[in-house]
């Protein structure tokens, strides 16, 4: 089989045009194609009035040696990888079993979470998952309780839970990592095993939205039990124990039911907390586990209507079924030495409130799979580093962020409403006082104010140089009725939770930090993709030893 890539067509071109389109391409007769299968497909809209479809193809053909020979050198044909995943090691028969033998643990049921357990019942070793959240369907429930009448679950929210902060999310699944093993096409064949949309396997922006993840992630977690995996829900790991020689012994954990608490022993632990566990960040600084500071970002998130986006990105070509709501990456480097850019943006879809600690506002973005919802939405936000902006330790980004949030919740009302603020009143520095032509999807609700009281000074003025430049680039970005609500503060983990080669931590081995939250991913699939790589650390040192 060979790989095609880079095959351009028009937008509104017939089925039947692909084939000869292959066989033009490749200089074959119509003969020698002898089939053919979408590996991916996006557009390329540089061009309003002439958008492309940009197509990947795998291609059977009749002398493959021969186009090969011809094509050498040319990055766009070459012979299909095997993308097959293979796992490297397998547990002996009847694991676990002697003295020695000790489940591994994963601490987190987010997307790397999830993965990481797959992986290791896949491989036959058994882990058990905890997480201090609930079941996603009462998770859900929680969730909704903050968003309509405005009651927080510190324990059960958008950050905590099982599926983790990606379940109300866009459900996004591409990144930028460099993949050479295809872990992440791993990812998306199994999502679809599990109830997703064959089309995330060939669409280039591949997303899935919060309904069809929940079902999803009932359907892996069922896979992992039937494979002799266990999960412990409203569980929280309050301590971990290590022995002399600073080696995992245990976990100390605290049953948010029953009460009480209880000592899981076991020597591998993957730490798949994701980037707002807090409480677990400071406890492993007690225990001398290394941290440092990492840059993260801080924002808002800004709402226009999705007929404005469509109208900037594709012109006469709007809604066409095979484009879909159209998505936007901006970013600017502004004259104060910040860049400002978009981040996680959600065609179709809402902000939401993704708070997980009382008396404090955060702001996300969701969107469901059908992405039909009247407003787009991005975080729009500056890049912050510790040495500049939070210097004093690892832990002072969390610090960072609470001071913000504070501020949020007090401008917001002290009643979980968010703050915002009307593209056109930040630009003249005047607070707002009512609505314009966009209404803000944010629930419990939004309280038009002055963003300026909760977010950095460094931030509004870097907003105000690159809102205009945004607008040239995408027609009425900067409408003056636009509307910015805050604020966004968990874009990233702001701890990292150094480990080494063997994906272990430096200084505690048995600890194999993971994920967004140790600071090694950025989504859900590079969580997901960095679950599997630590799965495969954690079974290869557990086979080490038996």
């Amino acid at each position: 089989m060979l790989r095609l890539s880079g095959l351009s067509l028009p937008l509104d071109h017939p089925a039947d045009a692909i084939p000869p389109a292959i066989c033009q391409r490749l200089g074959i007769a119509p003969d020698d194609l002898l089939g053919w299968t979408l590996y991916r497909r996006g557009n390329d809209a540089r061009r309003r009035g002439a958008i492309l479809l940009v197509y990947t193809f795998d291609v059977e053909v009749e002398d493959e040696t021969g186009v090969l020979a011809r094509f050498a050198g040319d990055k766009d044909v070459r012979p299909t990888p095997d993308m097959a995943y293979r796992a490297p090691v397998t547990a002996p028969s009847g694991w676990p079993k002697g003295q020695n033998a000790k489940r591994p643990v994963v601490i987190g049921a987010g997307p790397c979470g999830l993965f990481a357990g797959l992986i290791l019942a896949q491989m036959g070793f058994r882990p058990i998952i905890l997480d201090r959240g609930k079941v996603v369907r009462q998770r859900t429930k929680d969730t909704w309780g903050l968003w309509r009448r405005g009651e927080l679950n510190p324990d059960s929210n958008v950050q905590f839970g099982e599926g983790g902060a990606g379940t109300f999310s866009d459900g996004k699944l591409y990144c930028r990592v460099k993949d050479p093993r295809f872990l992440g096409r791993k990812v998306l064949e199994e999502f679809v095993n599990a109830g997703a949309p064959d089309d995330i396997l060939w669409e280039a922006h591949p997303h899935i939205g919060t309904f069809r993840l929940v079902t999803m992630v009932e359907s892996l977690r069922a896979t992992i039990e039937q494979l002799g995996g266990e999960y412990r829900w409203q569980t929280r790991v309050d301590d971990i124990e290590l022995d002399a020689e600073r080696r995992v012994r245990g976990l100390h954990l605290h049953d948010l039911v029953e009460g009480g608490g209880g000592f899981l022993e076991t020597d591998h632990v993957v730490l798949a907390v994701g980037h707002s566990a807090r409480p677990t960040f400071e406890m492993l600084h007690r225990r001398g586990v290394n941290l440092e500071a990492k840059p993260f970002s801080i924002g808002v998130r800004i709402e226009h209507p999705q007929g404005w986006i469509d109208q900037a990105r594709f012109g006469k070509c709007a809604k066409h079924p095979d484009l879909g709501p159209a998505a936007y990456s901006l970013a600017h480097h502004c004259a104060n030495g910040r860049t400002v850019y978009s981040f996680c943006m959600c065609p179709g879809g809402r902000v939401v409130a993704a708070t997980s600690e009382e008396g404090r506002v955060v702001t996300n973005g969701m969107s469901q799979y059908s992405r039909a919802e009247f407003n787009a939405n991005s975080g729009l936000v500056v890049a912050i580093d510790p040495a500049r902006d939070y210097p004093g330790g690892p832990l002072a980004g969390i610090e960072f962020q609470r001071h913000w949030e504070d501020l949020a919740f007090i401008a917001g009302g002290s009643n979980y409403r968010a703050p915002g603020q009307r593209v056109g009143d930040l630009l003249a520095s005047r607070a707002s006082t009512a609505l314009g032509e966009v209404v803000p999807s944010y629930k419990p609700g939004v309280t038009m104010t002055d963003l300026s009281a909760c977010l950095p000074p460094f931030v509004i003025e870097a907003f105000r140089e690159a809102l205009p430049v945004f607008g040239r680039q995408i027609a009425r970005y900067d409408h003056p009725d636009a509307v910015m609500t805050g604020v966004e503060t968990r874009t990233s983990s702001p701890v990292r939770i150094t480990r080494g080669k063997d994906l272990q931590s430096l200084d505690t081995p048995g600890l194999f930090p993971a994920g967004e939250g140790a600071g090694y991913a950025g989504g859900i699939l590079s969580a997901a993709i960095d679950g599997i790589k630590v799965a495969e650390a954690v079974a290869a040192s557990i086979a080490s030893v038996q």
